[in-house]
């Protein structure tokens, strides 16, 4: 089969989802399927190129908002690549309209992966109203878009797209799946001194999120609690390991790590993204995973802890 993919992110781009849309295209090509993704440009990445057998084709965006940008950028690419395609594959929620709208002008059959439906609850995660309401408004749009399938990442979202008024016919749960080559703690625990020795952690009680400062994700409540735990475990470090998208959020966890008086480097510190490799060797080094998240779709961050035997 010729199967087009349209994803805002892929890697180099660091993510669960980027991820896991990685292993799906790489798992389709070695099953013998043609695959084309199109994707956002990152600075550095050619337009064009082919890894691992997945034909990648990147789509120009401005930096600031290049995820909303992609969402009309995208069609064109979407329409060539969609001439000779057998299904197009998108998730949500900006590589939907385009991938819809190829689906229906190519006339081929579309399906959607969805993460995550929080319909009522956009208003109850920190957004102020008018913004709740943008998103719950474009959300609306996207799910009513008529695809061919909606598959949904765990019985809860399957439930909740239920609710908002799927049709459960369409609908298919698949639950995502863990690397567990990747994550496997035998590999990584002779080098747990190392990593807590580059953390400068001592024997101190360390525990760790990572992730990005997206409003569901609950790392500002996070870091809102670590005078609280301090209280109890007063040597307790925290460890961020921090996309610095959105940039709104990660602006929000620099002010209150200000705001709260907490020593960087020794109460809270820090880490860009790491590379896929080296992720589970900083899991692997802490004494424990925090994951502070409002709502998850499925919950990658949960599941690789608990690969890696953290707590």
């Amino acid at each position: 089969m010729r199967i087009v993919v349209i994803v805002e992110y892929y890697p180099p781009h660091i993510g669960g989802l980027e991820r896991l849309f990685q292993k799906v295209c790489e798992g389709l090509v070695s099953e013998g399927h043609s695959v084309d993704l199109i994707t956002c440009a990152l600075p550095g990445t050619d337009k064009n190129e082919t890894v691992k057998g997945v034909n990648i084709h990147r789509v120009g965006v401005p930096r600031s908002g290049d995820r909303y940008w992609f969402t009309l950028l995208a069609i064109p690419a979407s329409l060539k690549y969609a001439r000779k395609a057998d299904v197009i594959l998108t998730t949500t929620y900006n590589g939907a309209f385009p991938a819809w709208i190829a689906s229906r002008f190519k006339s081929v059959p579309a399906a959607i992966f969805v993460h995550e439906v929080l319909g009522k609850y956009w208003s109850r995660i920190g957004l102020g109203a008018v913004s709740a309401r943008i998103f719950r408004t474009l959300e609306n749009m996207v799910l009513s878009l008529p695809f061919d399938a909606f598959i949904t990442n765990s019985d809860s979202t399957m439930k909740a797209l239920t609710e908002w008024g799927g049709k459960t016919e369409r609908m298919k749960r698949i639950y995502p799946g863990i690397d567990y080559e990747l994550f496997n703690p035998e590999k990584y625990a002779p080098k747990r001194d190392e990593y807590r020795e580059k953390l400068g952690v001592g024997k101190d009680f360390t525990y760790i999120f990572f992730g990005r400062p997206g409003y569901v994700k609950g790392v500002w409540n996070l870091v809102r609690a670590v005078p609280l735990i301090k209280e109890s475990l007063p040597d307790a470090r925290c460890v961020l390991i921090l996309s610095k998208k959105p940039t709104e959020g990660y602006r929000k966890v620099e002010t209150l790590i200000k705001e709260l008086n907490l020593e960087e480097g020794r109460d809270i510190t820090i880490l860009d993204p790491v590379d896929e490799a080296e992720l589970p060797s900083y899991l692997s080094a802490t004494d424990a995973v925090v994951v502070p998240s409002l709502s998850e779709g499925f919950g990658f961050t949960c599941v690789e802890a608990c690969t890696m035997e953290r707590p």
